[in-house]
């Protein structure tokens, strides 16, 4: 079968293809049980906490430091 496509070069063929894949791959997805969710949310939260300390101690950092340019 000839794809067919438009302007932009998109064919439907192709997009019918990738919307197959993405069908396929909810089809194989699950719940997470208790314990896998309590798991995630946890490692997330520690990573969440680790991004905000640094930021907070570049922030502490710099105030000093811009003072000192500043003033």
């Amino acid at each position: 079968m000839a794809e067919k496509a438009n302007a932009k070069g998109i064919s439907i063929d192709g997009i019918v293809n990738t919307i197959k894949q993405y069908i396929r791959i909810l089809k194989l997805t699950r719940k997470p049980s208790n314990e896998e969710f309590i798991t995630i949310s946890k490692v997330a939260g520690a990573g969440i906490l680790l991004i905000g300390i640094i930021g907070f101690i570049i922030y502490l950092i710099m105030v000093p430091f811009l003072k000192m340019f500043i003033a």
